[in-house]
């Protein structure tokens, strides 16, 4: 799944590409996963164009220039945002490089734009979805989300408050919480726990401070890291701007079950925590 870096990624190369372009036409399949009529998608954005494109966590903000209403894109598990204008593509989301040639049958949604360029949604198994919403619901929505790395609510205040009184809590089921923390993922929560040298699968309560401001520590420095290096995604394919997601050489654990540990050389335990896959170090990682 995309996780924050990969879509503050998406977040800022469509700003630079579509802020303000005239939308021509609204192409969708009847796959499409859309809140409202396709009628109505059709007849309120062709037209309109995009103001602002704002995020939190790994929900997209597409924010419409009657300042009253968004489009909210969440790409869930296989979800793909592409940029397309002539033979040059700029893709984001999930890292399956075969469907980025588009449009293809992964293709549910499509904006046409006055230039000639192209917006394609994409997704594999269609969980993700386009929600038309009012700022009002907006403002509901965001009020689900918890404190995000990377922003000014994410203090090392705010931080501890969310392990106060979690008792039996894993932790690697905490940091995945997007109620409590927003934008974490899989990957992202293996490379931090690694980086803090604490085992995902230890109960909050048995974490000293000590523990808790290194955990800190990590959370910001890893997505701080992942989102210069445009996340994990696409990390072989090279975009129309010469870029590509390079995290991916920067990964400890996430992937490496059964590897040598780049730090002891021992081997790296691949296990399932909460259901989620997990990769960590039993050396390094107390």
């Amino acid at each position: 799944m995309p996780e924050l870096p990969e879509v503050e990624t998406i977040r800022q190369d469509l700003r630079k590409k579509i802020l303000g372009k005239k939308i021509n036409d609204f192409v969708f399949t009847k796959k499409a996963r859309l809140n409202k009529t396709t009628k109505f998608f059709v007849d309120f954005f062709v037209g309109n164009h995009f103001a602002e494109i704002d995020r939190i966590g790994k929900l997209i903000i597409f924010v419409l220039p009657d300042e009253k209403h968004v489009l909210l894109v969440h790409l869930k598990m296989t979800g793909q945002l592409i940029y397309k204008k002539d033979d040059k593509i700029i893709p984001g989301g999930h890292s399956d490089v075969s469907t980025v040639d588009v449009p293809n049958k992964h293709t549910h949604v499509q904006f046409h734009f006055e230039d000639g360029s192209k917006v394609f949604f994409n997704d594999i198994r269609r969980f993700g979805y386009l929600s038309l919403e009012t700022i009002e619901k907006l403002e509901k929505i965001k009020s689900k989300y918890g404190i995000e790395p990377l922003t000014d609510n994410f203090t090392w205040e705010n931080f501890a408050k969310i392990f106060a009184g979690k008792k039996s809590t894993i932790l690697k089921a905490l940091l995945l919480n997007q109620q409590i923390i927003s934008g974490l993922g899989n990957i992202y929560v293996d490379e931090t726990c690694f980086d803090a040298g604490i085992r995902p699968d230890r109960r909050v309560n048995t974490l000293t401070l000590a523990e808790l401001k290194r955990l800190f520590a990590s959370t910001k420095k890893i997505i701080k890291k992942a989102v210069e290096e445009r996340g994990t995604t696409f990390n072989n394919y090279l975009d129309a701007d010469g870029k590509k997601g390079s995290f991916v050489k920067f990964l400890k654990v996430y992937g490496r079950g059964g590897q040598k540990c780049v730090k002891c050389k021992s081997i790296l335990t691949k296990t399932k925590i909460g259901g989620r896959g997990t990769v960590y170090c039993e050396k390094c990682q107390k």
